[in-house]
């Protein structure tokens, strides 16, 4: 059984739904937890609520993970705060919808920036005291995009496999140093990630938040290197990998394609 109690979580996106969640059900187990976003406003206010609730430390710091010096302007505030990162959850993540000539080059950089290199740099900040004291946590939220091209969200689901390839390939590194990794994969969820996309962004019947941080923690334990939220969504991953990548792309495009064009992207 992983032990919570007394760890310290550092949880980016902590203002969007899933983000929120992972911080709630880790302080309601004992976790310190420190919340990173760019709302202040929400994080302030998330924070009061757990440190009301369940008498535990949790921090805020503030920060656009899109730009280019700010994982290591995190790594900078946890330090001064004095604490060190025993859990590091990656799931800030950022979305756009739309046919890709249509969309914004500065969107699309940004969504790079923060789906794939903030990510990196943060694990590569945070996993060598990990490594050194022979314990932590890693997770880092992908996407079911993450198994197919995703025609109409080309970059998001790009970005997703690279994550998915990234934590598959740390785990198989980095068990043998009692550190866990794991990508977590969640379909269609109920967040305002469609709300912002678009509704054709989200295929399938959506599940709730509190079912996908039950799959991650349920994962965690088992060991795994990367689970998908729901048997559905699981079986519909599998399916691919076996399928023609170019079947897998058309009809992907088909269901992809957007009912209204859909200015700009979501953000969690």
């Amino acid at each position: 059984m992983i032990g919570f109690e007394k760890k310290t979580a550092l949880i980016t996106g902590a203002s969007s739904e899933i983000g929120e969640s992972f911080a709630e059900t880790l302080a309601a187990r004992g976790t310190n937890v420190i919340l990173v976003a760019r709302s202040k406003g929400k994080l302030d206010r998330l924070a009061a609520k757990i440190r009301k609730a369940r008498k535990v430390a949790a921090e805020v710091i503030v920060a656009d993970l899109t730009e280019e010096k700010a994982p290591d302007k995190v790594y900078s505030a946890v330090k001064k705060l004095g604490h060190h990162v025993d859990i590091l959850i990656n799931n800030a993540g950022f979305g756009s919808h739309g046919p890709f000539h249509t969309l914004s080059t500065n969107e699309d950089h940004k969504e790079i920036m923060l789906n794939v290199v903030a990510l990196v740099r943060l694990t590569h900040l945070f996993l060598p005291r990990m490594v050194e004291g022979r314990e932590g946590i890693v997770i880092n939220v992908a996407s079911t995009a993450a198994f197919q091209p995703t025609p109409f969200m080309a970059v998001y689901g790009a970005s997703k496999a690279f994550v998915l390839s990234f934590s598959e390939a740390l785990w198989a590194e980095y068990r043998s140093h009692g550190i866990r990794v794991l990508d977590l994969c969640p379909g269609a969820t109920e967040t305002n990630f469609s709300k912002v996309a678009g509704e054709s962004a989200a295929v399938g019947k959506k599940r709730t938040v509190e079912s996908v941080i039950a799959s991650a923690l349920k994962a965690l334990e088992r060991g795994k290197s990367y689970v998908v939220d729901g048997r559905l969504n699981y079986i519909m991953t599998q399916s691919i990998r076996l399928s023609p990548r170019g079947l897998v792309a058309r009809v992907a495009a088909r269901m992809m394609k957007p009912k209204e064009r859909n200015k700009g992207g979501s953000r969690r």
